[in-house]
């Protein structure tokens, strides 16, 4: 492997694992990055990641055996790439693929504007999270809980939650929100129980805990610019307005 990682716990079964890393650049789970654990690692550069170019993202190939024909697949499908190298005289198809290329002004915005500036937003990020983390262990009417991040893992501060006590509660506390010009959001429906989900996947069991802490979770504002202690200002006053009328 080019990582230069022991990958004997990926590789013991025959299976190939494709890792979805799309929130989760710049972090790192027992010092590897986040991305690279994988056979392939996908990135999404989408307007609510950390690192954005509006739509677009990023497969990381990490196994040599499949780098040649990732390359054709990003070509439409042909050795396009091998015939700008001088590997072959002319170039044609070679097998599936589409037109993955991201447009030149795409291109540049995510490399100097975010890819360049990565270090820095992620620090941003990061302050912010422990911004929220630091100031809502302390307030006396809390009814929630907040995250926790395990010791051997470094997150990059695309998100923060809390854990509310129902779902009539987070939907009265995100109604609150709302009313004082405030975004604050529920998370992802649980895969197993969307209409995609039911029809192309399966689950082993109910899944119960997961479905109870999709209801109760939501998420606080986190982008780079904004004032935290304004949206703790109205997270404590929707908090009381929520709980108040459950």
């Amino acid at each position: 492997m080019r990582d230069g990682h022991d990958n004997g716990d990926r590789d013991r079964h025959g299976l190939l694992v494709v890792e979805d890393a799309a929130q989760g650049i710049m972090s790192n789970y027992k010092g590897r990055p986040l991305g690279s654990i994988g056979h392939f690692g996908c990135l999404s550069f989408h307007e609510t990641k950390n690192v954005i170019c509006g739509e677009g993202g990023a497969l990381l190939v990490n196994d040599d055996r499949f780098a040649a024909r990732a390359e054709i697949v990003r070509e439409k499908g042909t050795n396009r790439s091998e015939f700008f190298r001088g590997e072959v005289d002319k170039y044609t198809w070679m097998d599936i693929g589409s037109s993955f290329l991201p447009g030149e002004l795409v291109a540049a915005f995510l490399q100097w504007a975010q890819l360049q500036h990565a270090d820095q937003i992620t620090a941003r990020r990061l302050a912010i999270w422990s911004d929220y983390h630091a100031a809502l262990p302390g307030w006396p009417r809390r009814r929630f809980r907040l995250p926790s991040v395990p010791a051997d893992s470094r997150h990059n501060g695309h998100l923060y939650y809390i854990l509310l006590d129902s779902a009539g509660i987070r939907a009265n506390f995100i109604d609150a929100m709302r009313r004082r010009d405030v975004s604050a959001i529920f998370h992802y429906v649980p895969l197993h129980s969307s209409p995609g989900g039911r029809r192309y996947g399966r689950a082993s069991g109910r899944l119960k805990i997961t479905e109870d802490l999709a209801v109760r979770l939501v998420r606080l504002p986190l982008w780079i610019g904004i004032d935290v202690n304004e949206v703790l200002d109205c997270v404590d006053a929707a908090l009381r307005d929520a709980q108040g009328r459950a």
